[in-house]
């Protein structure tokens, strides 16, 4: 049995999509795989991300796609949320025309893809063919379900899946370390570790610990780890947390850099509302490694958060309810101990790398005992 494997693999600068890689490393042991990387190297999405060589490297994966599939006999396919990315996966879809009963498309993202249905109503109908067709669509969570609106309920009830995603092995912390990191002393450990891009709330981050007073600012060490989108943006912003003892910028980071910086936090502080934001997979890394989150109710979050259980709850792009959250930290750390240990056993029994490909694998035999 062969597998047409189309997704964006991990970029060595920025690290995105882990969770193909992942899933395609459990994936090769079970079958023959083809690969298209459909990545691409700027963090800008849409159509202003690229330019005319983007157009062609498109119509380059839309040949390989067609030319491919027909000697695949399953095709998994991680599809985008731009408007420019959903013209590739419909041109991808109708070149697989004849594949698309033995095809799983896999959306990682949530926010972007209601946003596209909900303003563009041709692309809304055109995706909604075809998933109709589909043999599965695989979300992260209930609340992209309205997504599927339109299909038949007979049909969602066969061909939709709710997979969230998952931490990987290493980052999980003993529950001893998790107590002893909180009954240390000394300065409350914030971590930003995320895309530093427009939406993602590192800017209001660093605006609600400047609003805060001398002393409440000495009680709290803030680390930002993560990708500008250029050098300009990364000069603007560490310009602006220029003489703030407390607050360090550790670039990208990963491997064991990056354990230790979740392995050390307190909290983890995600207040995003980007607009192509599905389930952050650093929210979960966070539920493993022992931290309190800090996050908005925006796209697929709140469907593996819950306020007052896994953190707080702050307003997307609000710095002063950040600051309030922040002050609510700092009265409260055995709060944030209860929280970060709920967190770990959340993580340890619902999103976990095996769990993970397990079901996405459950998913493509289904579709294999029906080839």
């Amino acid at each position: 049995m062969k597998v047409l494997f189309i997704a964006p693999l991990p970029d060595p600068v920025t690290g995105q999509s882990l969770a193909c890689r992942v899933f395609l490393d459990e994936l090769e042991k079970q079958y023959e795989i083809d690969v298209i990387n459909i990545n691409k190297t700027s963090l800008k999405s849409g159509v202003m991300g690229g330019a005319l060589g983007r157009v062609r490297e498109v119509l380059g994966f839309v040949w390989q796609a067609w030319r491919r599939a027909r000697h695949c006999d399953l095709v998994y396919f991680t599809i985008s949320e731009s408007v420019a990315g959903n013209l590739k996966d419909l041109l991808i879809y109708a070149v697989c025309a004849s594949r698309l009963s033995r095809m799983a498309i896999h959306l990682h993202g949530g926010a972007g893809m209601k946003a596209l249905l909900r303003d563009h109503p041709l692309l809304a109908a055109l995706n909604r063919f075809f998933w109709g067709r589909m043999g599965a669509v695989i979300l992260l969570g209930e609340r992209h379900l309205p997504l599927l609106e339109g299909l038949p309920q007979r049909w969602r009830e066969r061909h939709a899946h709710l997979i969230p995603n998952f931490a990987q092995d290493y980052l999980f912390r003993d529950v001893a370390e998790i107590e002893t990191k909180f009954a240390a002393s000394g300065p409350l450990r914030l971590l930003y570790l995320s895309n530093l891009i427009p939406g993602k709330g590192h800017e209001e981050l660093l605006g609600a610990y400047q609003s805060l007073s001398p002393a409440e600012q000495a009680r709290i060490r803030l680390d930002f780890a993560g990708a500008f989108e250029s050098e300009a943006a990364r000069g603007e912003f560490l310009a602006r947390a220029a003489g703030l003892p407390n607050v360090s910028y550790h670039g990208i980071v990963g491997g064991t850099a990056k354990a230790g910086l979740l392995g050390d936090a307190h909290v983890f502080c995600l207040p995003t509302y980007y607009p192509y934001e599905g389930q952050p997979i650093s929210i979960l890394e966070a539920y493993a490694s022992g931290c309190a989150v800090i996050t908005t109710d925006h796209s697929g979050i709140f469907d593996v958060f819950a306020p007052g259980e896994c953190g707080l709850a702050v307003q997307p792009r609000s710095a002063e309810s950040i600051t309030a959250a922040l002050r609510q930290c700092l009265a409260d750390r055995q709060a944030l101990l209860r929280q970060a240990l709920h967190n770990r056993q959340l993580a340890d029994e619902r999103y976990r790398v095996a769990t993970y490909n397990r079901r996405l694998l459950s998913v493509l035999s289904t579709l294999d005992a029906a080839a």
